[in-house]
């Protein structure tokens, strides 16, 4: 395993069986989140990127078994910012010193495409880079939002598992969610892809398979985390996903793709009350904070037990910025581009 450990440290490569002997094995399990630190270290630095996170919309069209925002799902109550309350959130965002929004939300029709496009070039005057989490679209659609000034785009695969990807998304179609990202890396988007971790039916190789096609797929940022389970789906008597197994993947994907951005996730820390911590020491290099404002960040419901929904985005960057800080790390004053994505466009 230290061989398998030292060749993935120095040459960013692993076979399919050695991603499952890494993962299966929990005696070098240390070792491994050390290894994945200097990786992290070497490649990207101390500097931790912050994205302030605006969760401006619950409505969603599809079916995912696991997702509390399912369309199905009629025990929350849905919401649809308007363009004014969003851009309030990115204002104060910049006052809070922030240099990125994510914009994210389910995946629907509820905005026109000529609404996003009019939110991304005023989100962009003031001074921000842009983040998109907003589901599948056309390549025209995408393109428009790159036109509009849109820098980054986050399309999470779950799992590459065919059959899985299957049952978990009803009505929805694999090699469509391949082509996008595909298509937002032609129309040169910093492109985030991840999965879930612990999905019902999820096997080691399957997760082995993720990390080889986040490789194969050369992403520009990576986001993963445990599947917790929603009382309001139907796979809410599962057992969710576990934190040290997400953990090793995520580590494991730092190994293999040295200069990507990482986020240590929110449901790392639902389930860990140091799990953000804990990823940023083993891998990661990015939080994002949630900007969302009041009662929506509790109707965000992807999952129970999400942390900090009570909180101010105010306290919230109060109580990252002493976390990181506490750690040795420093918070990062620039854009956090990619530095993967600027090697690969050049």
């Amino acid at each position: 395993m230290n061989e398998i450990l030292k060749k993935a440290e120095i040459k960013h490569i692993l076979k399919r069986e050695e991603i499952i002997f890494l993962l299966e094995n929990s005696s070098i399990d240390n070792e491994l989140f050390k290894t994945a630190d200097r990786v992290r270290e070497k490649y990207v630095g101390n500097e931790v990127h912050l994205r302030a996170l605006i969760e401006f919309s619950n409505i969603c069209k599809q079916h995912c078994k696991y997702c509390g925002l399912r369309t199905e799902n009629k025990k929350i109550e849905r919401y649809l910012l308007d363009e004014k309350t969003i851009l309030n959130f990115a204002k104060k965002a910049v006052n809070y010193g922030y240099k990125t929004v994510v914009l994210q939300s389910g995946e629907s029709d509820s905005y026109s495409t000529e609404q996003i496009i009019n939110i991304i070039k005023k989100i962009k005057s003031l001074g921000l880079s842009l983040t998109l989490s907003i589901g599948e679209k056309t390549f025209e659609e995408y393109k428009e939002y790159k036109k509009a000034g849109a820098d980054r785009y986050l399309l999470r695969i779950e799992t590459t598992d065919k059959d899985l990807y299957k049952k978990l998304h009803p009505k929805m179609d694999f090699e469509n969610r391949i082509q996008c990202l595909y298509n937002l890396k032609k129309l040169d988007y910093e492109v985030g892809t991840g999965c879930l971790v612990g999905l019902p039916g999820q096997t080691l190789s399957s997760l082995a398979d993720d990390i080889l096609f986040f490789k194969e797929l050369d992403a520009d940022m990576i986001g993963l985390g445990p599947f917790i389970h929603n009382p309001n789906t139907p796979l809410k008597n599962e057992k969710g996903g576990s934190f040290n197994l997400a953990l090793k993947v995520m580590a494991i994907t730092r190994l293999i793709l040295p200069d990507i951005n990482i986020p240590a996730t929110t449901a790392m820390e639902t389930l860990n009350s140091d799990g953000r911590i804990i990823a940023l020491q083993s891998g990661a290099n990015v939080v994002m904070p949630n900007a969302t404002e009041g009662e929506y960040r509790k109707k965000y419901a992807l999952y129970p037990g999400k942390i900090c929904v009570d909180d101010t985005p105010a306290k919230c960057t109060t109580c990252i910025n002493s976390k990181i800080t506490n750690i040795g790390r420093t918070i990062s004053q620039n854009y956090g581009i990619s530095r993967h994505f600027i090697k690969r466009i050049k």
